[in-house]
This record gives C-alpha cells, structure tokens and sequence, in this order.
C-alpha cells in the first residue's frame, strides 16, 4: 500500500492557497494604448517645409545649430523657417511674396515715395511720422511732402501701434500734417490726399557741388545698393570729377544696403588708383565649412572675396571722403565704410550704423529644378507650381575687410557724433543741415553759424522707420554672383 506524506501535501497545499491570494491582489498589466496619430501638415505645407528644409541644412552658415524638428507637423512654413534660426541671426528672412521682394531689390516699388521716421511722445504716447526724405517725381513729392513735414492723423484718425505703418503700405491715404510751433503741434486743416504707384526709383537723389572757403565739396545722396543704376552713380562722379571737386561727402544716413556688386563699383569708383588697378581686396568671405572648403579646393577666389574692380567708367582716386551715417546705415552701406578703411582715411558723422556684418543669398524652388545630368531637387517645374512664389534669404557667410575687422553687431560708432535732426526741416544738401554742416566744418575748418529755428519742447523717441515693407530684407547683403 502507497504511502503519502501528508506533511508535504499539507505544506504545498497551504502554498499554493498563499499564491492564488497574493496574485489576486497583484494589480493586472494595462494593455498597450492604442496609438494616438498626430494630425499632420497638408501636403503643399510639407512640400514648402522641406524646401526649406533643404536650403538650410545646406548653405545656412548656421547649419549645424539647426534643430532636428520633423516637417510634417509643421503647419506654419513661416514659423518652422524661424525655429531654425540660429540665435544670434537677426537678417535671415522668408517671403511668400518673392516676385516683389525681388522687384524691390531693383528699385522698382509701390510707394508713395517718401521715407519716414515714426516716433511717439513720452507724455501722451501718441505716434507720429517725420518725413526723411522724399524721392522725385513721385505721389509724396507731388503731393508738396517735404523733409521734416510730421504727419500726425492718418485718415482722419490717430496713428496707432497697429496702424502706422499703412503710412509706408497703404494704396491709397489721406494725411493730416502737424505745424511745429513754440506751444507745441497742431493739426493743419488741410488734407493731402495720394495713391501709391508702381514706380523704378533711381537710387542717387542728389549728386551736387557746394562751395565753401576755397573748398569745392561733392555731396552725393545714395538710398539704396542697386547696380542696375551704376549708370548714375557713373553721371555723379563724372559731373564730380568735371568740376574738380575738393573733398567727397557721401550721404549713406537711411541707406539700408543691397547688392555687393553696387558696392564693388562705388567702392571702386572713389578709390585711389593704385588700389583700384591692382585690384586689391575689399572684402573677404567665410561661408559655412562646406562651401569654405569646396570653393577653397576649386580655388573660386570670386566666392572667396570681393577685389576692386579696374573697369569702373569713373575713376576718382581719392585718399579721403566723409561718410554720414545713421541706424539705417547698413549692410553694403556698412561694407563701403570698413572695405575702404584700410586703403584711405574715412571719417564718419552722424549716429552709429546698423551692424551688419553678413551676407546672404535669394533661394527659390524652380532654382532646384533637375538639369541634364540630373543635379538639382524637383524632376519638373510642376514639382513647385503650387509654392513658386515663395522665396527664402538665408545668411550664407560673413565677410570680413582686408585687416579682418568683422562682427561688428553693434555697428561703427562714429568720428563725429550728430544727431539727425528732422524737426528743422532742413533739406538734404543744405549746408545748414546738422550732419552736412559737422562734415563741411570738419573740412574746411571753419564753423558755419546755425539758423535759429523752432525746438520741440515735448520729449519723444523715435522707435521705427523705413520706405518699403522690404527695409527690413534689404538690410541684407545680397551676393549678386553666386
């Protein structure tokens, strides 16, 4: 007969009792959630994002620093463009709107044609408009809008936060001006009507000789780098030259840059000779480490630096000019200034410059369409239909003059502190006016009396300005051949 041993069948009848209460109080795995799908960015956004995504990752001088974000949830191009700025870039920008922007780098516009400063009282907080300048020929000029007329309502209403730059963009506006008197502004009764035109605006605004104790001053006025209009520049210095000018002033105050070529020849144009016919260098470039080493193993020294050209209509051959300058001052403005420094003594007057010391280039879709031996991005132009008209202008490298001086973020100080005073009124070219005035006293030696003229008595700030809804992009230097 078996025998059992009921110790054991007792011990393990007791454990299997303990086992079954303990995992009935062992709390069950969850099942796995089901997966939760993103909602993603239409088609046509994506298409825009990686567009963008490829330019940047590619040329960006920043590339590196470029987070890793996925494209497909990005709903706003303009917004994922922005994320992937680097943090001290301030110029890289991106447009929807790329035929214009172009069109504006050429001088082409729709304006009014006036340039405008918009401050605001400290005491009430209201916003107004200081004419700067106003170009011939167009709405504002033919309108009677002169340098310092302060506008103060703008379709019969306040300027605002929200509303003053319609002043720049609008199509058409009704303004009221202000008359500066020594109980304050007023409001003039009457009205000035314009509607903005297309127009091609010829960069040099004022190319003119003033006489002054013995010296014969060229005073040259220059809005904007453009080298489709290098033909005037060439009418200027010609005009300059017959007449067998002294001394050199170029008014660079509210010119916001443009194109290196532009720079190259007017650069190349005041130059000395020795300089300009060895065609030594106005500038160098740093691009990312890619394009660095690829140009450098190619020995592209035309992607590598910036020489004088020796082909210029005009040769001035000068050893010393003046520049005036202000917080518009930029970019190629900026270039002109440090390229030149190196070979003949520059003396800047007025307020510091911008600070630009990069450069950048205009990317479109239809530039990565396939060629023949199948370079390129998109197989047909059908690729990009849908998105053409979107451009983006990355920074691509920084540029640095002869002797290296480069990064400046904060601008050039200048020689000689002025302030730009709009509320006289003054013209530009005037002798009277403050930052033509410092530059003839600093020439000729001699202090030119100033006229008496009414003083603002309320304190205010200037915190914007600008001509066009692109001042912002033309601050950029533009590589004309790449």
């Amino acid at each position: 007969m078996k025998k059992y041993n009921y110790i054991k069948i007792a011990g393990l009848l007791f454990l299997a009792f303990f086992l079954l209460n303990s995992c009935s109080e062992l709390p069950l795995p969850n099942p796995e959630p089901p997966e939760i799908k993103k909602e993603q960015a239409p088609a046509l956004t994506q298409k825009i994002n990686d567009f963008i995504n490829l330019v940047m990752e590619d040329i960006y001088l920043w590339y590196k620093e470029i987070p890793d974000i996925d494209i497909r949830y990005e709903f706003d191009p303009k917004t994922y463009f922005k994320k992937l700025l680097f943090v001290e870039d301030k110029w890289s920008f991106i447009t929807d709107d790329v035929e214009a922007l172009e069109s504006s780098f050429e001088g082409v516009e729709t304006t009014f044609g006036y340039s405008l400063a918009f401050g605001r009282f400290s005491n009430t907080g209201d916003i107004f408009a200081l004419v700067e300048f106003v170009y011939p020929n167009t709405p504002a000029a033919e309108a009677g809008i002169e340098r310092g007329d302060i506008i103060v309502l703008m379709n019969g209403d306040d300027i605002t936060d929200d509303n003053y730059t319609d002043l720049l963009y609008a199509s058409s506006l009704n303004i009221s001006l202000g008359i500066l008197g020594e109980n304050g502004i007023s409001v003039d009764p009457k009205t000035v009507n314009m509607t903005a035109r297309k127009l091609s605006l010829d960069p040099v605004l004022i190319a003119d000789i003033i006489e002054h104790e013995g010296h014969k001053i060229g005073y040259l006025f220059y809005a904007q780098y453009i080298s489709n209009f290098n033909s005037s520049l060439d009418d200027a210095f010609r005009y300059f030259q017959e007449q067998q000018i002294t001394d050199l002033v170029i008014d660079l105050r509210y010119n916001p840059g443009g194109g290196t070529d532009a720079a190259q020849y007017l650069c190349s144009t005041v130059a000395p000779l020795n300089v300009v016919n060895n065609r030594l260098t106005l500038v160098t470039f740093q691009w990312n480490d890619k394009y660095q080493s690829y140009w450098e193993s190619r020995n592209a020294t035309n992607q590598l630096k910036v020489t004088f050209s020796n082909t210029t209509e005009v040769k001035m051959g000068l050893d010393k000019m003046y520049v005036l300058t202000g917080r518009g001052t930029a970019s190629a403005s900026e270039l002109t200034i440090t390229g030149l420094k190196p070979y003949m003594d520059v003396t800047t007057i007025g307020e510091s410059t911008y600070g630009k010391y990069t450069a950048s280039i205009t990317f479109k879709p239809e530039d990565f369409l396939k060629d023949e031996r199948g370079n390129g991005y998109y197989n047909s132009p059908s690729a990009f239909k849908d998105f053409d008209n979107w451009g983006i202008q990355p920074i691509v490298l920084r540029y640095a003059n002869s002797q290296g001086v480069t990064d400046f973020k904060d601008g050039f100080a200048p020689d000689i502190p002025v302030e730009d005073d709009l509320w006289a009124g003054i013209p530009l070219g005037n002798k009277q006016e403050p930052l033509l005035k410092a530059a003839i006293e600093k020439i000729t030696g001699t202090e030119i009396l100033a006229l008496k003229k009414a003083k603002i008595q309320v304190p205010y700030s200037i915190f914007d300005r600008g001509f066009s809804k692109f001042d912002k992009n033309k601050r950029e230097l533009l590589l004309e051949s790449f």
